[in-house]
């Protein structure tokens, strides 16, 4: 599930902080689950929960040029199919830009914090989450709930 999907309806406007904290509290309640979003005020709500979290502590180079991969791809807009509103902003080029500086250390503190139980899984390029991905196999007795936290827009 991807945080955009939940957090903004289709004319791009966010859900009331509750509401959205409550629907994580749904959302984690499953047996297993795979959550993708970098919503600090909340992420307490799924890292608590998770007992796998994946950190993308990318490039901001390898960021950006995943969101132009995934514009030409997709073109701008709202896309049902991966449920996220492609708005690039000049704000928003600043936020993936300062990520690692601005927004990481927080992640970082709010993983330390709540999720000293889970696996905390560090990816710092492309490859390496490609890898990581080819070897992940889940049994299907076993419960899983995973976190993708940081800076996964690209």
């Amino acid at each position: 599930m991807h945080l955009d999907a939940l957090y903004y309806d289709r004319e791009w406007k966010p859900l009331d902080k509750e509401q959205f904290a409550a629907l994580q509290r749904d959302l984690v309640t499953a047996p297993r689950w795979v959550i993708d979003g970098n919503y600090a005020s909340s992420l307490p709500i799924r890292l608590e929960a998770a007992d796998t979290v994946i950190f993308l502590d990318l490039p901001a180079r390898a960021c950006l040029w995943g969101i132009a991969q995934r514009r030409l791809r997709h073109g701008g807009g709202q896309h049902d199919a991966i449920g996220v509103y492609d708005r690039i902003t000049w704000n928003f080029i600043g936020y993936i830009t300062g990520y690692r500086k601005q927004m990481a250390p927080r992640v970082r503190k709010l993983i330390a914090d709540h999720a000293g139980h889970a696996q905390v899984v560090v990816l710092r390029n492309r490859r390496a989450v490609r890898r990581y991905l080819a070897g992940i196999t889940a049994p299907a007795s076993t419960a899983s709930q995973a976190v993708a936290a940081g800076e996964e827009r690209g």
